[in-house]
C-alpha cells in the first residue's frame, strides 16, 4: 500500500482508549496507523485492527535503539525487536519501520543495514528513520543507505527548509508529526484561522493542508470524533501561493519535541 497522506498518531494513547480511538479512526477512513515500541500500545492497536483487511492498512512502528538494540548482537537484537512488534500488533509485516531517534552512541548505519535485511525477509515493507536532520542523513548516505522516509516534527514554527530540500533531492519521504505544536500554534497564531475562514476550514486544517502541499505525509494525534474527522477532511481545498508564503514566513525554529534533550538538538 502507498503511504497515505493523512495518518493517526498514537503517542500517549494506551489501553482501552487507544483501541477505541483507532477503531473510530478506521471507521472514519484512516488507514495509516503510526506507533512505536516506546508508546507501549501495540497490543491495544492489535485489538483495534482485528478483523480489518490488513492489506488496506499502512502500519508504521519505530525501534528505540537505546532500549532494544545491543551493539554486541546488533543484527540479532534488531530482528528480535521487529518480531516482538509483529507479535504485539498481530501482523505478519510492518509497512514502515523507523529508527526512532539518531542516538550517536550506537552504530546507526549498521542498524539501518540490519533493518534493510528485514525488508529482504518480508517482515517490513520499507526501512526509514525519525528525528533525523540533514547531517544524520548524510552520514547514512556515506554508508550507502538511503531511508524511504524520515518522520520529523514539522509545522509553520519549525519550517525545516534545508531538510525538506535534501529529502526531496534524494527522494526521501517526509512525514510530519506534532503539526500543531501540542496545540500551542493554534492558540498563539491567529493567521491559521484567518486563512481558514476563506475556505470554511479550521486553523488546524490549514496547517495540515500546508504540509500536504509541501508533499509531506502527516500523522496528527487526535482522540475525539470531531478532531479525527477534521484532520482527515483536508483534501478538498488548496491554499494559494500567497497563503503558502504567509505560512512559510512564520518559521521560528521552535520545537515542541524534547527540545531540551541534546539528542534532539540538531
Amino acid at each position: 500500500m502507498e503511504l497515505p497522506q493523512i495518518g493517526i498518531g498514537t503517542w500517549e494513547l494506551r489501553g482501552a482508549e487507544c483501541t477505541k480511538v483507532v477503531q473510530l479512526a478506521l471507521e472514519l477512513g484512516y488507514r495509516h496507523i503510526d506507533t512505536a515500541h516506546v508508546y507501549q500500545n501495540h497490543e491495544a492497536i492489535k485489538k483495534a485492527i482485528k478483523g480489518f483487511d490488513r492489506h488496506k492498512l499502512y502500519i508504521t512502528s519505530k525501534i528505540a535503539v537505546d532500549v532494544e538494540v545491543h551493539v554486541a548482537k546488533l543484527e540479532e537484537s534488531v530482528q528480535r525487536a521487529c518480531e516482538l512488534a509483529l507479535k504485539e500488533l498481530g501482523t505478519d509485516y510492518l509497512d514502515l519501520y523507523l529508527i526512532h531517534a539518531p542516538d550517536r552512541n550506537f552504530p546507526l548505519e549498521k542498524i539501518f543495514m540490519s533493518m534493510e535485511k528485514l525488508v529482504e525477509q518480508g517482515k517490513i515493507g520499507k526501512a526509514g528513520v525519525s528525528n533525523y536532520n540533514v547531517h544524520h542523513l548524510k552520514d547514512l548516505r556515506k554508508a550507502g543507505c538511503v531511508p524511504f522516509a524520515n518522520q520529523v516534527e514539522f509545522h509553520p514554527y519549525l519550517n525545516q527548509r534545508e531538510l525538506e530540500d535534501y529529502c526531496r533531492t534524494y527522494h526521501i519521504k517526509l512525514i510530519a508529526f506534532r503539526p500543531f505544536g501540542k496545540g500551542k500554534l493554534l492558540r498563539e497564531e491567529a493567521l491559521f484561522d484567518q486563512i481558514g475562514v476563506k475556505y470554511n476550514k479550521t486553523g488546524a486544517q490549514v496547517i495540515l493542508r500546508w504540509l500536504i502541499q509541501k508533499e509531506m505525509a502527516v500523522v496528527p494525534k487526535a482522540s475525539s470524533k470531531k478532531h479525527l474527522w477534521e484532520n482527515l477532511d483536508v483534501l478538498d481545498f488548496s491554499l494559494t501561493q500567497a497563503d503558502m508564503a504567509q505560512l512559510n514566513s512564520l518559521h521560528k525554529n521552535k520545537r515542541y519535541c524534547k527540545a531540551d534533550n541534546p539528542e534532539y538538538s540538531y
